[in-house]
C-alpha cells in the first residue's frame, strides 16, 4: 500500500468514519491506523480475508462518494493553505513593524490575530 493512498485514506476517514457503520469503522481502523494486515483483521473479527478485503473497499469507495458530495477534506485543506498564508504574512509584517519603532504597539494585535488563526487549525 502506498503512502499517499493511506494519507487520503486517513483523511476521509477523519471526516466520514460516523456515517460507516460500527463494523466498517472497526476493519478501516484496525487497517489503516493500527496497520493490521486483512490476516489479522480476519482472525480477531471471525470474518474470512475476502470479507474484511470487501468490507475495507465498499468502506474506502463509500467514503470517497461523500466526499464527492459534502467535499469536507477538500474544504478542510482549503482552510488551511489559507491559515498558513495569512500566518506567513503577519510573520512579514511583524518583521516590517519591528523595524520601525512608532508602529512596536501593533505587534501584539498581531500575535492575538496568529493565535486565532493557531486555534482555528487546532
Amino acid at each position: 500500500m502506498n503512502l499517499d493512498k493511506m494519507i487520503e485514506v486517513g483523511q476521509l476517514f477523519e471526516q466520514y468514519k460516523d456515517l460507516l457503520t460500527e463494523k466498517q469503522r472497526e476493519i478501516v481502523s484496525l487497517y489503516y491506523e493500527e496497520d493490521y494486515s486483512l490476516g489479522e483483521i480476519s482472525e480477531n473479527l471471525n470474518v474470512s480475508r475476502q470479507g474484511v478485503y470487501d468490507t475495507l473497499k465498499r468502506s474506502e469507495k463509500t467514503m470517497k462518494e461523500y466526499e464527492q458530495k459534502l467535499h469536507l477534506v477538500s474544504k478542510l485543506q482549503k482552510q488551511e493553505e489559507t491559515i498558513n498564508l495569512i500566518k506567513d504574512r503577519i510573520v512579514d509584517i511583524r518583521c516590517t513593524l519591528s523595524e520601525r519603532k512608532e508602529c512596536m504597539d501593533l505587534i501584539p494585535e498581531l500575535e492575538k490575530i496568529e493565535e486565532i488563526c493557531r486555534g482555528i487549525i487546532e
